[in-house]
């Protein structure tokens, strides 16, 4: 025998950090998770190459608008308080919300999960909450991907990615070009940071050196930071049934000074009200604990506006009411003005 070239012991798949059969014990796990979020239209069983998914019927003139998202370093969060299922509400909140803005009703969602060794527990709270999220806005999880990377990740880490498709009658469509001066602004009440700013709530968090149990108004400091975000797909879809809404905007990373400027055509600009409505106590203790300056806070957090919806002045009381049937807390936030050349979004006291 060569004493250079030694036998070697055969390695397998296992041996270099991944396990098939826990992988599929794992997909048997989150099946009924699955099912709960199906609807008629959706085709076949998990397990396939590809989700199946039928359009639904009566349509004349269907757009498909699909969108893509993670949820950030509120991650590394999720991890460290434990909290998994919260947010696999966030993933899909992220994506559907960008869907629905478009006037879009999700139709399907898939998601993907990639960790170092996969934790089987925990990764059944987080598809969990991916199915809480799917039957609240109405999506059927119709597939996903779980990846075992060892090397690429650190420990139990885990990072996610969510894709939506949703479908709207053309003639549907919201697009913001039929925003025009005088039309009212409508802000929708947010959860929290959502899923956004979290690199800098995290250098706060770190910052204060505050334990996470730390009360935070009628909550704690962990709560706070971990509470879902907001799925905006029902009471958005009732309020487009009875009122001709002429935009809709996402207030994700950027907060309201980026994201409202999207849908805001040439010439118009928006001033918003920043007393008409009470900022969460999180984004004070943020401010006040990381020393942020007012334009720092409004370029990065939400500041307790998830949504703005553009209406006519006809249309403010009424838009208003359907969200307060809808359990949506929702107020008139400001004003869209001819302002060309001027900035996108005015802040007011």
């Amino acid at each position: 025998m060569d004493s250079q070239n030694p036998p070697r012991r055969p390695l397998t798949y296992r041996d270099a950090g991944v396990d098939i059969d826990a992988g599929n014990a794992f997909v048997e796990r989150i099946k009924p998770a699955v099912r709960s979020t199906l609807t008629p239209h959706v085709l076949g069983e998990l397990g396939g190459f590809g989700g199946l998914c039928r359009l639904p019927e009566g349509l004349h003139a269907p757009v498909l608008v699909a969108g893509t998202d993670g949820v950030g370093t509120k991650l590394m969060l999720a991890q460290r308080f434990q909290r998994h299922t919260g947010i696999g509400i966030d993933l899909v909140a992220m994506c559907v919300n960008d869907v629905v803005v478009q006037g879009a009703a999700p139709l399907l969602f898939l998601d993907y999960y990639a960790t170092s060794r996969l934790n089987a527990a925990v990764a059944a709270e987080v598809v969990e909450g991916i199915a809480q999220g799917c039957r609240e806005a109405g999506a059927a999880l119709i597939g996903g991907e779980t990846a075992e990377m060892p090397g690429l990740y650190a420990a139990d880490d885990y990072d996610l990615a969510g894709f939506c498709v949703g479908v709207v009658e053309q003639d549907r469509l919201i697009t913001g070009a039929r925003v025009v001066p005088g039309d009212r602004l409508i802000g929708l009440a947010s959860s929290g940071a959502h899923a956004n700013g979290y690199s800098l709530a995290r250098a706060v968090l770190e910052q204060a050196s505050q334990a996470p149990e730390t009360p935070l108004g009628d909550t704690t400091l962990a709560d706070a930071l971990m509470m879902p975000t907001c799925i905006y797909v029902r009471p958005m879809l009732a309020l487009f049934e009875q009122v001709d809404v002429h935009a809709v905007a996402h207030i994700t990373g950027g907060g309201i000074v980026e994201n409202l400027p999207r849908v805001l055509p040439e010439g118009c600009a928006a001033r918003i009200e920043t007393g008409s409505w009470q900022r969460p106590a999180l984004f004070d203790w943020l401010q006040t604990h990381g020393a942020i300056t007012d334009e720092e806070m409004w370029r990065t957090f939400n500041c307790g506006v998830g949504m703005i919806i553009a209406v006519g002045t006809q249309d403010l009381d009424t838009a208003l009411e359907v969200l307060r049937e809808q359990q949506q807390p929702a107020w008139e936030i400001g004003t869209v003005a001819a302002q060309p050349g001027a900035p996108a979004v005015t802040l007011l006291p």
